[in-house]
């Protein structure tokens, strides 16, 4: 069994995504804010996990953070990157502990949805395949979706992300109604996925609110979450951000 595989102790593991450090970066050029000093101060926060998402058009983490991230930051790196020749080529080099194929389209600010496993299959077989032979744990993003899941467990992949987007933002929006429904569609995604195999993670729009309800799921091992967090940052500081979304976390 993979060792990255596992029950956390006290509650799912706290991915802390820093590619919102990296957009700010950009926005005026140059070399501040860092992403990379920010990945160590979210791991002396309790950060478990280091995620980034190293896009096609390179619009917030760029190649030169990838190879210091691999250099500097002595914890599990987990890259987001879509499916394709580029990346996997990129993956290969690097060897980083996890790997977590999403959708990426040049238009939309943030990734939106999940990834069709079913629709190109043998793609993403063989993209998993590939990544394992590099001894990189694979993770499918996508919705929770019982034949999204079927072809995610087919694949070969031992992990998804089910997307949380939904249910956080409806229960941002006040929308008790609709967040329970879709809280509702996530149970139901993880008890298929794990009735499948699956390792089963979350992640994308969630905030100090949302998280808990995720939190307290025990089928739940890893949360990734970026926006959010960094806003927080803020107003209290990258370390202490990162302390209270695992207060949060631990508390659920």
């Amino acid at each position: 069994m993979n060792p990255l595989v596992q029950p956390a102790p006290r509650g799912p593991l706290l991915g802390v995504n820093i590619d919102h450090v990296a957009t700010l970066r950009n926005a005026r050029g140059g070399d501040h804010p860092d992403p990379v000093r920010a990945a160590l101060h979210a791991l002396r926060g309790g950060a478990d996990i280091i995620t980034f998402h190293l896009r096609e058009d390179r619009r917030h983490i760029r190649d030169a953070d990838v190879h210091r991230l691999r250099e500097q930051v002595h914890a599990p790196l987990n890259f987001e990157s879509a499916l394709t020749p580029e990346m996997l080529d990129i993956i290969d080099g690097m060897r980083p502990a996890m790997v977590c194929l999403v959708p990426e389209r040049r238009q939309e600010l943030t990734t939106e949805g999940g990834l069709d496993v079913r629709g190109q299959f043998e793609r993403v077989r063989d993209a998993c395949a590939r990544l394992g032979a590099s001894d990189c744990r694979v993770s499918l993003f996508i919705e929770a979706d019982a034949q999204q899941i079927d072809a995610a467990a087919a694949s070969g992949a031992p992990c998804v992300e089910l997307h949380t987007g939904a249910f956080a933002d409806a229960l941002e929006a006040g929308d008790t109604q609709l967040a329970q429904r879709q809280l509702e569609r996530l149970r139901e995604g993880i008890a298929r996925a794990r009735a499948a195999g699956l390792q089963t993670n979350a992640g994308h729009g969630l905030t100090l609110r949302s998280t808990p309800e995720l939190a307290r799921m025990p089928e739940i091992r890893e949360l990734h979450i970026g926006h959010a967090l960094v806003g927080h940052a803020l107003f209290v500081g990258l370390e202490q951000a990162v302390r209270d979304f695992k207060a949060c976390i631990e508390s659920a």
